[in-house]
């Protein structure tokens, strides 16, 4: 109905940190507090039956953690957004509850109003991540792009060059004192490790990955 605020409910096993989350939630005059459970197991319950807007939770709880949580609302397609926080965060962590489908994720020392921000921000369909969250995924972001690069050998690398140069496989024999049999077998080995089928196809994909300049 318009003008209904977004609920919320809470997931966090440490006591004084879920009763903090809950007053400020329940003090903000854009959110609705739904309820409050104390491992991941309970919150699920909770979510499932009171389908809230969004769904605050813990990374670390027992019973469930908040990853396991945020994978079960998406597999059951629930309409719930989620707003991740944690103590400890690493790169990987990061990348996994935002590929997870997570809309916001903080470390536990952000404030109470930068919390509700996020949280509010996700009942919108907003994506929050803050600037040492950001720079988290970046790094695995980058850090996951250079080990899906394809690894070539010096000489592949030569021929992959030739290809582009348009070279033919018995002028990069003879250039390389080669055998044409030997070119052709690196060229198929190129084309698997490209996952392409062709020279064309070849070049165009080590451009994109950067391979070729």
């Amino acid at each position: 109905m318009p003008g209904k605020r977004p609920t919320v409910v809470v997931a966090d096993d440490h006591p004084l940190y879920r009763e903090g989350l809950t007053r400020a939630i329940a003090q903000r005059p854009d959110l609705e507090l739904l309820g409050a459970a104390a491992d991941g197991r309970t919150g699920l319950d909770m979510i499932r039956a009171l389908t809230p807007t969004v769904a605050l939770l813990d990374v670390k709880m027992p019973g469930l953690d908040g990853l396991q949580v945020l994978n079960a609302i998406r597999r059951d397609d629930l309409p719930t957004r989620v707003v991740l926080v944690s103590a400890h965060l690493t790169s990987d962590l990061v990348y996994h509850a935002i590929a997870g489908g997570a809309s916001a994720f903080l470390s536990k020392e952000a404030d109470r109003d930068e919390i509700c921000d996020a949280v509010a921000a996700a009942a919108l369909g907003t994506v929050h991540l803050a600037a040492d969250v950001q720079g988290h995924l970046a790094h695995e972001v980058q850090l996951r792009a250079r080990n899906d690069l394809p690894h070539l050998t010096a000489r592949e690398s030569q021929v992959l060059g030739m290809i582009a140069d348009g070279l033919s496989a018995p002028l990069m024999a003879e250039r390389l004192t080669l055998s044409t049999a030997t070119i052709k077998s690196h060229l198929q080995t190129l084309y698997d490790k490209l996952g392409v089928s062709d020279r064309a196809a070849a070049v165009a994909k080590a451009m994109r990955m950067g391979l070729l300049e």
